[in-house]
């Protein structure tokens, strides 16, 4: 029993770093067994509508915590977006000065992580670390607008053959990306106003946003997997596309955490710009990019992951 309640602890303390290491073998046993192609359809189908259900479910239970009327915007949440609205159009003028290939691709995966909206479950880490969930959730509004705006834009820069205008590229993304935030911030308004009974049953319930993201992320590193398994780039450009992911997201984290740290946001900050809508940049970089910069969405999953699971770790160590 003694032995049980270790292993029991353990995962606990560990889920992040559990769920990582499930959803990578997952698809791993997945794709190595030969499964008929009817299972395989299945399975793809499955993960496609479970995927963004549960960052539905996990946006909701988030939004019922809160009075959204407290919602207000802050400076650093300015600030934050330009860095990444200049960013990105800075590496996409980039692109241009090099004729290689390998470099573009590289570059262009560097894009993806710098433009990439908020995700929808960082309110989940934010509400773990203690961090202010308002100012996430607002910044998530701010970034994924950012999107929608600056990416129509630059892209005809990088790829002039996407073949579609401004307000076509705007409307297709904004229909992949704000339904996640508009629904759920309606219903939550729905059940905070007319069932409160329902929303004090939600709210009784401690960690259960925490409990669906432990559930999603494993989905999320099985997809991620299965980009980064599926690529056919080289291992020089996958190395490169390796590092320029890592620094990026890390500095994404540092800088986020300091600008937002001079209005005592840091926990917000560094998750507002580090930790990305990954199935969104992984769709980015198939739709209008190079289709091999979608892996830049599987390798940022496992770094913005392993940063989580570090911070909720020192989290853990502090609280101890």
């Amino acid at each position: 029993m003694e032995g049980y309640k270790k292993v029991l602890r353990f995962v606990k303390d560990w889920s992040l770093p559990v769920a990582m290491i499930i959803g990578v073998l997952s698809y791993l046993i997945f794709h190595w067994c030969r499964f008929p192609w009817q299972v395989r359809v299945f399975a793809n189908n499955c993960v496609a509508w479970l995927q963004p259900a549960l960052l539905f479910v996990m946006l909701f239970l988030s939004f019922c915590k809160i009075d959204i009327r407290q919602i207000r915007f802050k400076t650093w949440h300015l600030w934050l977006a330009l860095l990444q609205a200049g960013s990105f159009v800075l590496l996409a003028l980039l692109v241009l000065f090099f004729g290689r290939v390998d470099q573009q691709i590289v570059i262009e995966c560097a894009m993806c992580c710098m433009i990439c909206p908020t995700a929808t479950a960082a309110v989940v880490i934010v509400d773990k670390l203690e961090g202010d969930k308002l100012s996430l959730l607002a910044y998530t509004i701010v970034s994924n607008v950012l999107a929608a705006v600056v990416v129509p834009l630059v892209i005809p820069l990088v790829n002039p053959n996407i073949g579609t205008t401004f307000v076509q590229s705007f409307c297709i993304i904004i229909e992949k990306v704000f339904p996640l935030l508009v629904f759920p911030f309606l219903l939550a308004l729905i059940v905070r106003k007319f069932f409160p009974k329902v929303l004090s049953w939600l709210l009784q319930v401690r960690d259960l946003a925490f409990y669906f993201w432990l559930i999603a992320l494993p989905l999320a590193l099985a997809v991620s997997t299965r980009e980064l398994v599926n690529s056919d780039v080289s291992f020089l450009c996958f190395v490169g596309m390796t590092i320029v992911t890592a620094i990026c997201c890390l500095f994404q984290f540092y800088i986020g955490k300091t600008i937002a740290g001079k209005d005592n946001d840091r926990i917000s900050g560094g998750q507002a710009v580090g930790q990305k809508n990954t199935v969104f940049m992984i769709w980015m970089g198939a739709t209008f990019l190079n289709p091999v910069t979608a892996v830049s969405g599987g390798l940022y999953s496992i770094c913005h992951n392993t940063v989580n699971s570090y911070q909720l770790y020192k989290k853990r160590k502090g609280a101890n």
